[in-house]
């Protein structure tokens, strides 16, 4: 997440290219970026249970979307999706895990 978010910030040309063929409006990419540094900051901090699993949840629907795009568009890029899949899941059961407060937690 902070390699795509720093992404949109630093290389939003190349970004934006991305994004027009992948079908997606271009203003995203600011909201987009900004959401993904405030998920991450949600857990990290583990200031609110609340937030972080809202955090984990908008990471989860943005790779989903983003491999569901690639599968679309036929660009052969859906593999970043598949791998932003298993991070997710494993940092969010490992969460659970170390942390106890997860919803979802491998036993």
């Amino acid at each position: 997440m902070i390699f795509s978010a720093q992404m949109y910030f630093l290389n939003h040309e190349a970004v934006s290219n991305a994004f027009n063929s992948l079908g997606f409006p271009t203003w995203l990419i600011y909201p987009l970026a900004t959401l993904k540094i405030l998920g991450l900051i949600a857990i990290w901090t583990k200031y609110s249970t609340f937030l972080k699993e809202w955090a984990y949840a908008g990471f989860f629907f943005d790779v989903v979307i983003a491999l569901t795009a690639h599968l679309m568009a036929q660009d052969g890029g859906g593999m970043f999706a598949v791998a932003g899949i298993v991070f997710v899941t494993v940092s969010y059961v490992m969460d659970g895990k170390l942390y106890g407060n997860a919803a979802f937690r491998l036993n």
